[in-house]
């Protein structure tokens, strides 16, 4: 039988996307790879637990999440968060930032700053600016502030991001054109905390960094991995957790999210046997899997 490998999830370095997988073993991705690989065969999906340990169950979760985790270890995940907004007394500084995904698609939000620009290569943003420095609890006031003067968005659907990445503008200075009147905007409120430090407007383009320059529109998106399906295509473009992979029938886009909780074996099909659902426009001892 061929040895199974658990996926951890993708992550961004400096040199570009990576798959982490259980154990440690980093995958580098660059565009033209082949990435290929099956689902063992009768595998069942399970939950990845909460905070470095393993669900004590075991328990199944559906293809179909993103989050792969049981009721209890998201609610024990979520516990100690700053996303969640669990946590007021981290020492830490933070950076209020606004990112932008697409025409009529930008979001502010919040980042330590020791992880740099990380958080906004996960999120996909395809250009960025930030807006400030400073404790927590300031950042999280400069991020309500926008909200409610200016009615900027903290979240916006990875499917709405996905819609728009093969028609963006085509120059850097359009793209950066809509973060730059917000971040004038934004600089311009009255009512910031005085803790936090104001950044002037940088943007940071990461059209390049995604390979999206010249991306051809997809054709579908994996909605979810089964046990014996087979994922396969050429890398062209990954953006947050999500590849664009060059198949017979086209782009298909999968979220690396699905890939967490199953059991992956090497595959050398060039069929992608996984569900796929028609893309909206709106919404031995082997040294690695592949």
């Amino acid at each position: 039988m061929a040895q199974a490998w658990k996926c951890s999830g993708l992550r961004w370095s400096a040199d570009g996307p990576v798959l982490v997988w259980d154990g440690g073993r980093r995958s580098a991705l660059t565009w033209g790879k082949r990435v290929a690989f099956g689902v063992a065969e009768g595998g069942v999906r399970t939950c990845l637990g909460a905070r470095g340990h393993a669900c004590p169950a075991r328990v199944a979760v559906p293809g179909r999440s993103t989050g792969a985790r049981c009721e209890e270890c998201a609610r024990l995940d979520r516990a100690h968060s700053v996303a969640a907004d669990t946590i007021a007394d981290d020492p830490r500084p933070y950076h209020v930032y606004l990112a932008w995904f697409g025409p009529g698609m930008t979001k502010v939000g919040i980042t330590a700053v020791e992880r740099g620009s990380a958080r906004l290569l996960e999120q996909g943003a395809v250009c960025f600016s930030w807006l400030g420095a400073g404790p927590l609890m300031a950042a999280r006031r400069t991020e309500e502030l926008l909200r409610a003067a200016l009615g900027v968005p903290d979240r916006i659907p990875y499917a709405e991001k996905r819609a728009v990445r093969a028609a963006l503008p085509e120059t850097a200075a359009e793209r950066a054109g809509e973060v730059a009147e917000l971040h004038a905007r934004a600089v311009a409120l009255g009512g910031w905390p005085e803790s936090l430090v104001r950044e002037p407007l940088r943007v940071v383009d990461h059209v390049d960094v995604f390979g999206l320059a010249g991306l051809s529109g997809a054709v579908g998106v994996v909605s979810e991995l089964v046990g014996g399906g087979v994922v396969s295509g050429e890398l062209v473009a990954a953006a947050g957790p999500d590849l664009h992979l060059a198949t017979g029938g086209g782009v298909v886009v999968l979220d690396t999210r699905l890939m967490t909780g199953w059991e992956l074996v090497p595959d050398g099909g060039t069929e992608l046997t996984v569900p796929v659902r028609e893309f909206k426009e709106e919404a031995g001892v082997q040294e690695g899997l592949f």
